[in-house]
């Protein structure tokens, strides 16, 4: 699998990243975000802020495909189709831990993109139906994966499928939240040897890469640990979720 290689490095260079370096180039950034909130997404735009700029994309063509390889359209239907504001009010994860700021941005936009990637229960009323990581991976990979993934269940218990990856997935994991509310988005690729990889420090800058608002280097899942803005939260969610790692190493 050629992104083996890539997350290695990815892992490298984000552990040689001095903390001050990392602290400094976060604050630098943070004092000029709202500034430069119309400039292509370098900028320490996060959380609802960001996810807002992604609904200003998203509403000049709703129809338009999330994904360049593969039809999936932003908004399924004639127009946005929103939480309802009282039910948006009281939902929450089933474990009780809060919505993210940018979920809560996104689905008072629109809940039709998460609703066909199994996020709510089919009797409606907002309810949330998450999936233990090894289930969701039996679910998309097949049974016989469930059993290999059962170590991380524990440790992710709340996941939910987003659009992205043709072999691959995207999976929001609601673990402890980063400083900006934010949980965490896992990579998981079955090609060659399983992997689980952090990929997004949060909804808010996976919405922003999927609507190309965000540099990424594609070759590498776990290349945002580089990044001057984004690589602090990674490597917040690495201490919380995989032991300071980038990914879990298998056999997990």
């Amino acid at each position: 699998m050629t992104i083996e290689g890539a997350h290695t490095s990815a892992h490298t260079t984000a552990h040689t990243t001095t903390d001050t370096s990392a602290h400094t180039a976060h604050t630098t950034t943070d004092t000029t975000a709202h500034t430069t909130a119309h400039t292509p997404a370098r900028t320490a735009e996060r959380g609802a802020g960001l996810t807002r700029r992604v609904i200003e994309r998203v509403r000049q063509d709703p129809g338009a495909s999330a994904l360049d390889y593969r039809d999936v359209p932003w908004v399924s239907g004639p127009a946005p189709r929103p939480l309802p504001e009282d039910v948006l009010a009281r939902t929450a994860f089933p474990s009780g831990r809060p919505l993210s700021p940018s979920l809560r941005a996104w689905l008072r936009f629109d809940t039709t993109l998460l609703e066909r990637h199994g996020w709510f229960a089919p009797e409606g009323g907002g309810a949330l139906t998450p999936r233990p990581l090894d289930r969701l991976v039996g679910d998309e990979f097949g049974a016989w994966w469930t059993e290999d993934f059962a170590p991380l269940a524990e440790r992710f218990p709340e996941c939910f499928l987003l659009p992205g990856g043709s072999d691959s997935r995207r999976v929001l994991a609601v673990t402890e939240p980063d400083e900006e509310g934010e949980y965490p988005v896992l990579a998981l690729d079955m090609d060659d040897l399983p992997f689980v990889g952090l990929m997004y420090p949060g909804f808010d800058v996976y919405l922003a890469d999927t609507a190309g608002l965000v540099e990424r280097d594609p070759g590498s899942y776990t290349s945002l640990f580089r990044h001057d803005t984004y690589g602090p939260r990674m490597r917040r969610h690495a201490a919380h979720c995989l032991d300071g790692e980038v990914c879990a190493q298998y056999p997990f």
